[in-house]
């Protein structure tokens, strides 16, 4: 064996590969009112941000919620499944994306109700956007966009 390959050996066993963390998915399905335009509105700016997203209207949407763990006081406008976490209502995508990489020991995020001037929503922002984490030892608040 050359120099250079036990020079390579030795530095390949002293330093193993470290394992990369899989990428986030970028494929979510969110469900809605049938009747409810945010909603699509909500999905389409998903998109334009990298998302694939299926929607699926349901008129059973308090069902999804309850499968999901999503705390009534929680409830928002619509429920987005992504990568092993539920999505609750108009959260801004960099919540999102903190959420797919920081990998929380929790069910889920929520922006509840549907506040003006959120991603999806018609109108103008007038206060912070208070995003809570649910579904872990007790809800908390997880963002203040």
């Amino acid at each position: 064996m050359s120099k250079l390959a036990g020079l390579l050996l030795a530095t390949a066993l002293a330093f193993p590969a470290v394992a990369v963390a899989a990428e986030p998915s970028r494929n979510a399905t969110l469900y809605k009112n049938p009747d409810c335009g945010c909603c699509d509105e909500y999905a389409d700016y998903l998109r334009r941000r990298g998302f694939t997203v299926a929607v699926k209207p349901t008129h059973d949407l308090a069902l999804i919620k309850r499968e999901h763990g999503v705390p009534a006081r929680f409830d928002g406008c619509h429920t987005t499944l992504l990568d092993g976490y539920v999505v609750e209502g108009h959260v801004p995508v960099q919540t999102i994306n903190r959420l797919l990489t920081e990998r929380p020991s929790i069910k889920g995020i929520s922006l509840p109700d549907m506040p003006p001037g959120s991603p999806g929503m018609t109108g103008r922002k007038t206060e912070p956007f208070v995003i809570y984490g649910f579904g872990g030892s007790s809800p908390q608040v997880y963002s203040v966009e």
